[in-house]
């Protein structure tokens, strides 16, 4: 059999390619030769994670609820993978950041354009009963959501107005710790009755903030705001890409919590009394964006926005205006 002249030319190539790393182009090919064809179900490791669940009771559902989850994390798995693209962009440009920023947008997307299958989706009866052999795990405990937060904003933003106002200036490695004692999402697992924290906030504490704190300070500057500021001025006016960070502001900062208030209410609605006594967490004052108004650009907002935090969700997901 003859070879054709482009297979000829790709043979060369690959033998220049194995040549320049010392390697010999011939041990290669005897590997392709004896390697089994690839299938789809061995490249993606499906058999392996579609036995990842394993539910903690016998209730249908259950494997709905840590399927979603999974799902969940896998999606801010992506984001993850966009903003380490962007943090180590050697020259970040306009267009890149537009781009990769897009990506996430649209992970976000389909994150809360999904959420139903929590709020409508499960059977309340089933819910509530396989729910208390899951104590005291929480989806609050997902480390990935509090890296996206890292990764999006100056860590200042991170921290509870009343002590955020205490930092000003440039923010360097060593007030991190410090910063990180008044997280703002800390007061959403401590018990309403006495402000402790909860076994669910100590478990977290102890699995990632080590992580979180070697995150923060790696990105002081590498965070989207921050590369955001370090574009050029006339880029950083362009209408695209303020867009897509405000975008990103309102799908994490109001539209994921917001989908989640909603699934809470419905299925873990009690009254105040009921919540204390059981030694509950503070959710209701927690979820809810108009009590953070946590945003990852600030100056991108007016006054007149952030009086609407959040407002624009309630009248069309509650009072369907």
């Amino acid at each position: 059999m003859e070879l054709k002249p482009e297979l000829i030319e790709r043979l060369k190539q690959l033998d220049e390619k194995y040549q320049a790393m010392g390697q010999n182009l011939s041990s290669y090919l005897d590997g392709l030769l004896y390697a089994d064809y690839l299938t789809y179900w061995d490249y993606i490791h499906l058999d392996t994670l579609l036995s990842l669940q394993s539910p903690k009771t016998s209730f249908p559902d259950e494997q709905i609820f840590i399927l979603y989850h999974q799902i969940t994390e896998l999606y801010f798995r992506l984001c993850m993978i966009e903003f380490e693209q962007l943090a180590a962009h050697p020259k970040l440009d306009m267009n890149f950041f537009i781009i990769r920023l897009g990506r996430i947008n649209r992970y976000f997307d389909a994150l809360i354009s999904s959420f139903d299958i929590m709020v409508d989706g499960l059977d309340v009866e089933q819910f509530l009963k396989f729910r208390m052999s899951l104590l005291p795990s929480s989806g609050f405990q997902s480390g990935q959501y509090r890296m996206i937060e890292i990764c999006s904003t100056d860590f200042v933003n991170l921290i509870t107005p009343e002590h955020g106002k205490n930092y000003s200036g440039t923010i360097t490695e060593s007030m991190i710790e410090s910063m990180y004692e008044h997280i703002y999402w800390k007061a959403g697992a401590t018990e309403l009755a006495t402000g402790k924290k909860t076994l669910t906030l100590e478990q977290f504490e102890k699995k990632y903030s080590a992580t979180f704190l070697a995150m923060a300070k790696k990105h002081i500057t590498k965070n989207l705001n921050g590369l955001y500021r370090s574009l050029p001025e006339a880029d950083q006016k362009n209408e695209k890409l303020i867009h897509a960070l405000k975008q990103l502001d309102v799908s994490v900062n109001i539209n994921w919590k917001l989908s989640h208030y909603k699934s809470a209410v419905r299925y873990l609605q009690k009254d105040p009394v009921d919540i204390a006594a059981t030694g509950g967490t503070n959710w209701q004052k927690y979820l809810p964006p108009r009590f953070q108004k946590l945003t990852f650009f600030p100056e991108l907002w007016n006054k007149e926005e952030m009086e609407e935090w959040g407002k624009s969700w309630v009248k069309k997901n509650v009072f369907n205006q």
